[in-house]
């Protein structure tokens, strides 16, 4: 029986790193499960009003674990979320998120440099059809 729960990535959707970590996750994602949506996009706002999150913070990363379930509970920001994010991929990128072990507060220090060079690093992302076009149905939005 497939897995009724739908986890979300909320992500940058104009970030040229937040878009290749994205296309990693769809191509490593052992289960197809996580699917995704950009803050900047209907269903993003709409979360991020809902949870009174800032609507206009784009340098973080929102994980919900299930979609289907958002208005009952958790959501995970920045390093927590990508770490579930890894956890849910399954093969080896779930061993990655054993760095839970390490202080978030550490976590999202360094988590906060990134975000803040990311676009002089990385750029704006331009937009290039998926490897795999069945993974658009893996979009909420885009």
């Amino acid at each position: 029986m497939p897995d009724p729960r739908v986890p979300v990535l909320l992500y940058d959707g104009e970030c040229g790193l937040c878009n290749g970590v994205v296309r990693f996750i769809l191509r490593h994602d052992q289960k197809g499960l996580i699917h995704f949506a950009p803050l900047q996009s209907d269903p993003g706002q709409e979360f991020l009003r809902s949870k009174g999150l800032p609507e206009d913070n784009f340098d973080t990363l929102v994980f919900i674990p299930d979609w289907n379930r958002r208005q009952d509970g958790g959501y995970l920001l920045r390093t927590s979320g990508v770490l579930e994010a890894l956890a849910q991929m399954g093969g080896p990128w779930a061993s990655l998120s054993g760095l839970r072990v390490v202080p978030r507060i550490l976590r999202d220090a360094v988590y906060s440099l990134v975000s803040k060079t990311r676009y002089a690093v990385f750029g704006e992302y331009v937009p290039v059809p998926l490897e795999n076009p069945a993974w658009e149905k893996r979009f909420l939005a885009r």
